[in-house]
């Protein structure tokens, strides 16, 4: 039964609700005859706290279950559907490259779908190389932001001034932000969790502000517009080019052709990028991140040297950053500082955070979840944030470490098969 005090709970949280949704939604200002117009839209105010109120006495009612011990038959039945869904998890994971790899072709496939898929890809990368820093690792990272801003900078200055093409620049992309990486790394040497994430929040805005203050080389706030695009061995994906791709293959022009490459440029660069993050793992680097994220005191005292893993953490995912900014700019062809703001490194944190840190194949539902389903649904204008946050504040309710929290050894002592074999 639902007490008087469940009751009172569940009405604040709504009254609260209502509260803060009456400016954000009870009220819409519209242009009318002698101006702007407000108008009152109580009813949606009425709804959504009539909507709290009734999710808060399920929450609690769920929570009530679960702490009296009613909820252990669901919770053994949720671990066993969690260890089947990790048993299928590589088939899974094939799949979906195959659907990735053919999508462009499939019919529902049109302009505004791959577009959203290579923007979906663009935070898969950035996810994956973050990951290595906060999942593997465990070091906070808030200004992961700035090794994007490097990256793409660095591709830009290089293929404007430097006349360099795209695969040329990209490996110097990549090399800066590595560099800015270890740079980051030594301040931060001796700090661990807030403090932390303060040093490394403070060092994404420097970034930012240096971009935006020193016109001379960046522009300033009028960014740096008209980067090269990349080709394909020499082929272009324009119109007028005597070496055009369309031309070479004897096609009808179409504006797609270049958006399907990136996609495929995006998704080869995001599969290099998980295989390597794989291959590290095995490798002692990534045995002694994961050491160092559990505990590193321990790590210490067995001799590791948490200078050196705290460096290559940093050092390799400001790599990677730095690749996906330099397709970035590519693909956009103009860049400025805002679009590197602190609130691309929160969602990118929130991608690792919420697909479960440690997980590969959870940042990419998670980037799925956070980039594509937003994206898909921008016409809802306002209402697409306030849905953004509900959807975060459920998934962190329902799975508080994440979509695909299950942490998997690296290494596999098989003593159990040993063990029974003497038996």
């Amino acid at each position: 039964m639902v007490g008087e005090a469940t009751v009172k709970e569940a009405g604040i949280t709504a009254l609260v609700a209502m509260v803060l949704a009456l400016p954000l939604i009870g009220l819409e200002t519209v242009e009318g005859q002698g101006g702007l117009v407000l108008n009152s839209r109580m009813l949606w105010v009425l709804v959504i706290g009539a909507a709290v109120f009734v999710g808060r006495l399920a929450l609690i009612a769920w929570r009530t279950r679960e702490g009296a011990g009613q909820g252990n038959a669901a919770s053994r039945g949720a671990a066993e559907l969690g260890e089947r869904i990790h048993a299928v998890l590589p088939w899974l994971a094939g799949a979906a490259v195959l659907f990735a790899v053919i999508m462009p072709f499939l019919p529902f496939a049109n302009r505004t779908f791959v577009d959203l898929a290579t923007l979906v890809l663009i935070y898969v990368m950035l996810g994956w190389g973050l990951n290595i820093v906060v999942g593997l690792a465990g070091l906070l990272d808030l200004g992961y932001v700035a090794f994007y801003a490097i990256g793409a900078y660095s591709f830009a200055m290089l293929a404007m001034h430097a006349d360099f093409s795209f695969w040329m620049a990209l490996p110097f992309a990549g090399l800066f932000a590595c560099a800015f990486g270890v740079l980051l790394g030594f301040p931060v040497l001796r700090l661990r969790g807030d403090y932390l994430a303060i040093v490394t929040l403070g060092f994404g805005e420097m970034i930012r502000i240096i971009l935006l203050n020193w016109y001379d080389v960046t522009g300033g706030p009028d960014g740096i517009s008209r980067i090269p695009r990349p080709s394909l061995f020499g082929l272009e994906f324009t119109r007028n080019s005597d070496s055009a791709f369309h031309k070479f293959f004897d096609l009808e022009y179409s504006s797609l052709y270049r958006l399907i490459f990136l996609y495929y440029l995006i998704l080869i660069l995001a599969l290099i990028t998980n295989w390597a993050t794989l291959r590290l793992r095995r490798l002692p680097i990534g045995r002694a991140w994961e050491a160092l994220r559990e505990d590193e005191i321990a790590s210490r005292a067995l001799g590791l040297n948490p200078t050196a893993i705290k460096l290559s953490a940093f050092a390799i995912g400001a790599m990677f950053g730095g690749f996906a900014g330099a397709f970035f700019a590519t693909r956009q062809g103009f860049i400025s500082p805002e679009s590197f703001t602190f609130i691309e490194s929160a969602i990118i944190l929130a991608i690792v955070v919420m697909g479960g840190m440690g997980s590969q194949v959870g940042v990419v539902i998670a980037a799925i979840v956070m980039i594509g389903l937003p994206e898909w649904f921008r016409d809802l204008q306002e209402y697409r944030m306030l849905l953004f946050g509900a959807g975060m504040v459920l998934i962190m309710v329902v799975r508080p470490r994440g979509l695909l929290s299950r942490r998997n050894p690296t290494i596999r002592l098989h003593g159990r098969k040993r063990a029974g074999a003497t038996r």
